[in-house]
């Protein structure tokens, strides 16, 4: 007999753990509403080439992408016709990930000749190996870096760079097919569609799509599952709830100063006291590169402002020596490290931060730019009647998605280490990707299962959380059980949750299942109580019970 189990980074969720859950979402909901947000879905996937090219190079390599459905390849011979040896290429693999971990190679070299001479020797495969790695070498060295830097297993890999593989013999193997054999376009592709990354790239493209249906300022929240093939850990998850809310359509910094006001409300009705909400803006980070003659070089060269922003997202993962290490390899100077390092680091308040900066982009108008936004935002702040209170501006915060243009955030929850719970940012040229240029949009998003760790970690789940049923019916016997269907209905009608039990078993089985719900209030029904109207109205908790009428127990329950 099989013996189930979930995919690597899922859970379930029983009753209890739901019902807290759902007090984070309902909480989330509701100050979303407050804030004028409208609902929105979208579908689980997407095509591919509606979320590719959106999340950077490192985003991209996390999708999870959906093979496609039924028989579109058979008609063609499949790759497990080449020879014999391709069902042993991943032992191959295998023995690559191993040796490659233990001797810390440098480059992928080594493993290439391991595996020409074991594969397709004398098979004219064999001879395009090399083009197929010349190809695939960007996708092969990241994997071999996140295999050597721990971020996924030798399996993990093993899966990654055989599947990779196949993928080449398959394409291949279409190219050698006589015209007769082949019915469909030679340029088919094994994955057309993919899950849903984030909500906020889904978005773009529903506002693009329904341009002239919304009413902008368009102002929407989203709160549905997402997809990222990331390492398992802890607060970190395979599949996991967003809630997102954006607004597209103006570019006023009052929606910026509005997402720090609902983020200090949600976590006020959460019961998050200690937080931190870090700001920074990416006219900050791009007056930093210019500052390291990164601004310039273009994208894939050495010393590039995207490969500046990718390394320093890390700094509060992997430390200062091992960004410095990674910025080095990536064709940063040493001057230009010491000039990045000494405004990364400046420590102060928020204005010694502002004055600080105001200085030293005397000279770059981008980042002038961006530290007036933030000013700005504090200043909108001020307006509301807010406090700057878990307010924190990180010059270091840069945040990995390549679509943010302004001001962005990350909320972290203070004395746990679970990471962020929440961020967002502004993107002004999203919407552009799609064929809808000049929309500026901004939002953010809480991360549900990342919260729900926190506040369990920090015991912050109010008891009523947890309650389903505020009152349970017990009965002595079936006319006490008829007699307790109206008393029933009329709790429901007053839009009291309750329910009765439906077994005629042992008054003190029916409490203790009562207990085990967390049911705080219980009506005990015999002959007496039918007789008279008189109800046995007992709260769980205290024990104390009374004999009440109906109406009067409306009015403790309301």
């Amino acid at each position: 007999m099989e013996k189930p189990t979930l995919p690597k980074g899922t859970r379930d969720f029983g009753p209890a753990q739901m019902a807290k859950r759902q007090f984070i979402l309902n909480t989330i909901r509701q100050v979303f509403q407050k804030y004028g947000f409208q609902p929105l879905e979208t579908p689980a996937m997407e095509n591919l080439t509606t979320l590719t090219g959106k999340y950077g190079v490192e985003g991209d390599q996390l999708l999870f992408k959906i093979l496609n459905s039924g028989d579109f390849l058979k008609n063609f011979k499949s790759y497990l016709m080449f020879p014999n040896e391709l069902s042993s290429s991943r032992s191959i693999f295998k023995d690559i990930a191993r040796e490659s971990k233990k001797q810390n190679f440098k480059t992928f070299d080594i493993c290439l000749k391991s595996l020409k001479i074991t594969l397709y020797k004398g098979d004219e495969i064999f001879e395009k190996i090399d083009e197929f790695y010349s190809q695939n070498s960007g996708v092969v060295e990241s994997v071999y870096r996140n295999l050597t830097e721990g971020f996924i297993s030798e399996e993990e890999f093993t899966d990654q760079i055989d599947l990779l593989f196949r993928n080449f013999a398959t394409q291949y193997l279409l190219k050698r097919l006589t015209p007769s054999e082949l019915v469909f376009n030679q340029s088919i592709s094994l994955s057309e569609k993919g899950l849903r990354y984030d909500l906020t790239v889904p978005f773009a493209r529903y506002v693009v799509m329904n341009r002239n249906e919304v009413t902008f300022p368009f102002k929407r929240y989203q709160i549905q599952p997402v997809w990222r093939a990331d390492r398992p850990q802890k607060g970190r998850y395979r599949e996991f709830y967003q809630c997102d809310a954006d607004v597209v359509g103006t570019d006023s910094l009052i929606c910026e100063a509005e997402i720090v006001l609902m983020i200090k409300e949600v976590f006020k009705g959460l019961g998050i006291a200690d937080f931190s909400i870090k700001i920074n803006h990416r006219g900050i980070l791009s007056g930093l590169a210019e500052l390291c003659a990164a601004k310039d070089q273009p994208a894939g060269q050495a010393g590039n402002e995207s490969s500046l922003f990718v390394a320093i997202d890390k700094l509060d993962k992997i430390g200062e020596e091992k960004v410095k290490e990674e910025l080095r390899s990536r064709g940063f100077s040493e001057t230009s490290l010491s000039t990045l390092f000494e405004i990364v680091n400046f420590k102060g308040t928020t204005q010694q931060k502002i004055e600080f900066l105001s200085n030293k982009f005397s000279t770059t108008p981008t980042g002038q730019k961006g530290v007036s936004d933030f000013k700005a935002v504090l200043n909108l702040l001020s307006g509301y009647g807010a406090t700057e209170e878990h307010v924190e501006f990180d010059i270091a915060l840069a945040r990995g998605l390549s679509y943010y243009t302004g001001c962005i955030f990350e909320v972290t929850i203070n004395n746990v280490s679970i990471g962020s719970v929440s961020g967002g940012g502004r993107y002004d040229n999203l919407t552009g990707v799609f064929g809808l240029p000049g929309v500026s949009g901004v939002g953010f998003s809480f991360g549900v299962d990342r919260l729900y760790d926190a506040m369990e970690e920090l015991k912050l789940f109010p008891q009523e959380a947890q309650i389903s049923s505020k009152v349970l019916i017990a009965h002595f016997d079936a006319e006490s059980q008829r007699y307790g269907l109206k008393v029933l209905q009329t709790l429901r009608a007053n839009g009291i949750a309750s329910e009765i039990y439906p077994d005629s078993v042992k008054i003190q089985k029916q409490l203790d299942y009562a207990n085990k719900k967390l049911v705080p209030y219980s009506i005990v029904i015999g002959s007496e109580e039918v007789k008279s109207g008189l109800l046995a109205f007992k709260n769980m908790k205290t024990g104390e019970q009374t004999k009440s009428g109906i109406d009067d127990i409306l009015k403790t329950l309301k």
